[in-house]
């Protein structure tokens, strides 16, 4: 069938995107706590306990920990890591390029979220990371706005392409977007269909339905996309040692507009600036 034989949307009732909703705020509010306390000389494992603890102090539960054997309540994927990253012992040094993921569940609905931060603050870092930083959120932002009732879902790769490839000719470098690792369904499962592509694929893809809850995820390099996984069986790094940036946000998309899960302003700020409807439900 291919990568996007799948296509199958699960639409949700509005009720159960309110549910989600507190699992979003949850995994919103822990990537806040987390990036917040990253400093040098900190392990990863050490973010990850802090992680677990709030989320756990929450009324949740961690998504990701013991997810097909995986140790972790977060992903802390450094550097040249793409993504998958297990906490452990390695010690954060001024200027690492962390890309955290987080996952939560809350009465068996689940929220699942990405943020890139440089250790050390954005002053510690090299002006190349800092925009692919923030050119991979912008890039993010850009295909939460293009997801829309009525809509192909592969608007968002589409708009996810476009803005990557628009900034990268900004800066006069060729980004590289990493194509086997995707965005995907959610609800009560952490990955459901449909898969969400940061590319365009062709084909029409299946239309966007009132109450539909998906997760949005580009993964971009500074360098080639072309990647491996490490002996850990988890671990994903790009073959040629260029840094990546990973952001994610659970979105929900209805006839009336958008809200976004797991920001803890709902997406508010950044959808009224791309001139997109923020539409939360009460």
């Amino acid at each position: 069938m291919g990568l996007f034989g799948r296509e199958r949307i699960e639409a949700k009732t509005h009720e159960q995107v309110l549910l989600m909703r507190a699992a979003g705020l949850l995994v919103g509010q822990t990537l806040r706590l987390v990036s917040e306390a990253v400093r040098p000389g900190l392990t990863t494992k050490e973010l990850d306990a802090l992680a677990e603890t709030h989320i756990r102090d929450g009324g949740g539960v961690p998504s990701f920990l013991g997810y097909h054997g995986f140790t972790g309540t977060l992903c802390t994927s450094v550097n040249d890591e793409v993504v998958h990253g297990i906490p452990g012992s390695r010690t954060l040094i001024e200027g690492d390029l962390l890309s955290i993921d987080c996952g939560a569940i809350v009465q068996g609905w689940h929220g699942d979220a990405a943020i890139s931060v440089i250790v050390g603050g954005r002053e510690a870092a090299r002006p190349e990371d800092l925009e692919l930083i923030d050119d991979t959120e912008a890039s993010m932002w850009a295909g939460i706005a293009a997801l829309a009732v009525g809509k192909s879902l592969y608007a968002v790769g589409e708009a996810v392409e476009d803005s990557i490839t628009a900034s990268g000719q900004r800066r006069g470098r060729e980004y590289g977007i990493v194509e086997d690792y995707v965005g995907h369904g959610i609800g009560t499962s952490m990955h459901m269909d449909p898969q969400v592509p940061n590319y365009r694929v062709s084909g029409k893809g299946p239309l966007v339905v009132d109450a539909t809850t998906v997760a949005i995820e580009p993964m971009v390099t500074l360098g080639d996309e072309a990647n491996r996984v490490l002996e850990d069986d988890w671990t994903v790094v790009t073959n040629d040692g260029s840094r990546a940036a990973h952001w994610e946000n659970t979105v929900a998309a209805t006839a009336r507009g958008l809200w976004v899960l797991t920001e803890v302003d709902g997406g508010e700020a950044r959808l009224r600036e791309l001139g997109a409807t923020y539409a939360p439900l009460t």
